[in-house]
């Protein structure tokens, strides 16, 4: 795993690097994901917006931007690697997160566990 921040900041500023975790069965889910798009310029964004009967909700999309501030974090991925990318503002909100892929009958979908939640709300897409 490698991370890097994309940073323009004066001496005085300081970008703390975060790091989200992406799980194999989960990096996988996203090659393959990037494999039907056909395009390796992709890279999964992950980010928090306002929203939600919690307050905060999370965003997960197929992104080529690069943001002054992003902290990007590679991982390995059938033979080659995927990137997560997080913005300089939802940073905080994912130091340590750890985004894992369900596949079952009952649900199917990418989940993240996040010790900075203290809550969510009863459906399960936001949190506080």
């Amino acid at each position: 795993m490698t991370t890097s921040v994309n940073e323009s900041t004066t001496p005085t500023e300081q970008v703390k690097p975060t790091t989200v975790v992406l799980s194999e069965v989960a990096a996988q889910k996203v090659r393959g994901l990037l494999d039907q798009e056909g395009r390796d310029d992709l890279r999964l964004r992950v980010a928090v917006q306002p929203g939600g009967c919690s307050g905060l909700r999370y965003q997960l999309f197929f992104d080529e931007r690069s943001l002054d501030g992003d902290v990007v974090t590679e991982f390995p991925a059938e033979g080659s690697t995927v990137e997560v990318v997080v913005d300089r503002m939802s940073a905080p909100y994912l130091s340590g997160a750890t985004i894992d892929f369900a596949d079952r009958i009952d649900a199917q979908g990418f989940t993240i566990d996040n010790p900075n939640a203290g809550g969510s709300c009863a459906c399960g897409d936001s949190f506080h």
